[in-house]
């Protein structure tokens, strides 16, 4: 897996800058192993206290953070800033309505945001996570969680790479905490853009940490509506055109 990474690098930018990448990351990753810098990672768990539920970026095996300096590395959402957003969505539109949205997560992790994003009646909630360890945690979260301000009972975690995700054709909520490089996130944008422009529906991109977020204002259909220097909102074009083609 690591190969190919570096294969796409090198393809990408070269041999030598994929080179040096790949010597930070492992860097990165010796010391982030430190037992301080361990401690450090345990700060998230106010959550997982009171949930009963595991999704603090403190119990990564050694694999998991080692892939994620790869391809995205885990940390869980902070629950005040989801909420945030999740209270901006109804401020954007007077339809707005959650009951007829499902909720996607794409790079999902141990599962964190689909149960925050339980709290709220989606039609359902899904998740997407590429590395099985974090998936299989995600999926025992999912089956213990409790909580009484939960309004959505459709939960479900998938395995697999956000790339290859098939885009329902309902109303989505679509939330990305980086969970991809570049490449990938314009691979997952111009998925989403031909299937709305195939199926035209209200949609909305939840984009935590973007420091990407030019990828998505080049979209020919996504708007941003929203957003602060933590995250940004878009909205999706449902008119069928699309003035940026």
């Amino acid at each position: 897996m690591l190969f190919s990474w570096w294969r796409e690098q090198a393809e990408e930018h070269g041999v030598a800058a994929a080179t040096s990448l790949l010597i930070r990351n492992l860097w990165t990753f010796v010391r982030d192993s430190t037992p301080e810098r361990r401690r450090q990672r345990y700060g998230d768990m106010e959550y997982d206290w009171e949930h009963r539920v595991n999704t603090t970026s403190g119990t990564v095996g050694w694999r998991a953070r080692l892939l994620g300096l790869f391809h995205s590395p885990y940390q869980p959402t902070d629950p005040a800033l989801f909420h945030e957003m999740m209270a901006s969505l109804p401020l954007l539109s007077k339809q707005f309505q959650f009951e007829t949205f499902t909720f996607i997560d794409l790079g999902s992790g141990k599962g964190r945001t689909l149960l925050m994003a339980s709290d709220y009646p989606f039609r359902r909630i899904v998740g997407v996570e590429f590395l099985p360890g974090l998936h299989q945690i995600a999926q025992e979260n999912l089956g213990r969680y409790k909580s009484e301000s939960q309004k959505c009972f459709v939960l479900e975690a998938m395995w697999g790479d956000a790339i290859d995700f098939a885009f329902p054709v309902e109303p989505l909520v679509i939330f990305l905490f980086n969970p991809l490089p570049e490449a990938g996130l314009r691979r997952v944008v111009a998925s989403l853009d031909a299937s709305l422009k195939a199926h035209p529906r209200a949609a909305y991109v939840l984009y935590h940490n973007p420091l990407l977020d030019r990828v998505i204002c080049e979209s020919a259909v996504f708007v941003r509506v929203g957003g602060t220097e933590q995250y940004s909102i878009y909205s999706a074009n449902t008119t069928g055109k699309y003035p940026r083609e």
